[in-house]
């Protein structure tokens, strides 16, 4: 399969952002996309692979970046100095999500109509506040051992957006009122939600470079494929399977 991929300059108001497209160059025609939101280390190698390999299966994959372009963090460090700004300020947060939903949305390949977010630990939380915004043409959401705390924006409107939260059952940074905090969320906002949780799965879940269970950070193989089989399964439904996708497992994210 030609595969195609290529930075894409957008931009949110007056800054500057750098997403990463990928597409099977052979189809002429729009496809469905799949928008990947980074973890708190910002866009990175990892994310963009992930982009390829959606773009593998047929969808095209836009890994978009919340912290602007060229302001990218340390994949195995600290990085609470980016990630905490956007969490301080969910307006700001929401903003961004919804540039790049915009441009994704532009993008000559990608079915306008047809748009689901993804994302991993501060990516969950991206890909819920986006869903939160009930955006035209999102279809679908899905947070993967994110962060569940809501925005306090003021009085929730609808969410139309299928949701899937996936999530380690013993991860310190969303104990199990935070679940339930989020299942109220979603039910009083009338969404189409489902939740999948792994018993003795940590956060970081899917990644297999998490180590650090002293810190409720580890790796979880079997967990890992229960939410990479569930995430291919909501796609195809929320989306709806690529034309000539050839099959493939899915991606997983970092913490």
């Amino acid at each position: 399969m030609p595969l195609h991929a290529e930075f894409l300059d957008y931009a949110d108001g007056e800054t500057p952002c750098e997403g990463y497209v990928a597409h099977d160059s052979s189809h002429e025609g729009p496809r469905p996309c799949v928008l990947i939101a980074h973890a708190w280390d910002g866009q990175n190698a990892i994310i963009r692979a992930m982009a390829e390999r959606f773009a593998a299966q047929g969808y095209v994959g836009f890994a978009l970046d919340v912290y602007g372009k060229g302001v990218r963090g340390d994949v195995t460090g600290e990085n609470s100095h980016l990630m905490g700004p956007f969490l301080e300020d969910r307006a700001l947060l929401r903003r961004r999500m919804r540039a790049a939903l915009e441009a994704a949305r532009r993008h000559p390949r990608v079915d306008p109509e047809r748009v689901a977010v993804l994302g991993y630990c501060f990516g969950g939380l991206c890909a819920l506040d986006l869903a939160r915004a009930a955006p035209e043409g999102l279809r679908g959401a899905v947070s993967v051992h994110g962060m569940l705390h809501p925005p306090r924006l003021g009085p929730q409107p609808p969410i139309s957006a299928s949701i899937l939260l996936l999530h380690g059952w013993e991860d310190p940074t969303a104990k199990p009122d935070a679940v339930l905090g989020i299942a109220r969320e979603l039910t009083e906002a009338g969404a189409d939600w489902q939740l999948q949780a792994y018993g003795h799965a940590m956060h970081a879940f899917t990644f297999p470079g998490a180590q650090r269970p002293e810190a409720g950070i580890q790796y979880h193989p079997v967990a890992a494929g229960r939410a990479d089989a569930a995430l291919r399964t909501f796609l195809a439904q929320v989306l709806g399977e690529p034309a000539s996708a050839p099959r493939q497992a899915g991606a997983s994210g970092n913490g």
